[in-house]
């Protein structure tokens, strides 16, 4: 240290660092609202997530309910859709085909059924208040004939995303939505053997 360091008072000395502590602070608050803002978009990027995982679950088991339902009820399983017309039902109406197989009783289960599937689709299975909210957004189900001679359907769910995504190659739900580029589908195909 050389003598002339030595004789400034500590006073002097401060006077060189004046205004660097206020610097070192705001760079501080800079970083810190960064990674808040950060944290921020993380958590609403997650909850987006969540929301999309629990539609996604729902519209699997509408599906699945769906599948059983036309398992079940297989002598009639014509009566849940006509070859070259779409069987549809929740959000955007029911449509139930006029049905000539099977017996009374199955052709009257088939309707029940597909109303209450229409029913679970526009989320009747949890209610706030006197809103249904048991199920996913715009909620759609289809059921396609795709072959009938080998009985072959296909049972589609549709519903409404929160972010874009490529459109579904599916019709079900199709221009239902306010951009096709938010609809989400899952579908199955169904075989229903022949049992003598």
């Amino acid at each position: 240290m050389t003598a002339r360091m030595r004789r400034r008072s500590p006073r002097q000395r401060m006077a060189g660092q004046r205004g660097l502590t206020l610097i070192e602070v705001l760079i501080s608050v800079v970083i810190l609202l960064a990674a808040l803002l950060g944290a921020a978009g993380l958590i609403a990027r997650s909850n987006q997530s969540e929301m999309e995982s629990y539609q996604r679950v729902q519209a699997l088991t509408l599906l699945q309910d769906m599948v059983t339902r036309l398992n079940a009820n297989r002598q009639a399983a014509a009566c849940y859709a006509v070859a070259g017309t779409m069987t549809t039902a929740g959000n955007g109406g029911t449509s139930v085909p006029s049905c000539t197989t099977g017996t009374a009783a199955q052709q009257t289960l088939a309707q029940a059924d597909l109303a209450a599937w229409g029913t679970e689709l526009m989320g009747s299975a949890e209610s706030s208040g006197a809103s249904a909210v048991g199920a996913m957004i715009g909620a759609r189900g289809c059921i396609e004939a795709i072959d009938t001679t080998n009985q072959i359907y296909r049972v589609t769910v549709a519903w409404q995303g929160l972010v874009k995504t490529v459109s579904p190659s599916l019709p079900c739900g199709s221009g239902g939505f306010t951009n096709d580029a938010y609809r989400r589908a899952v579908s199955v195909q169904v075989r229903i053997g022949v049992l003598s």
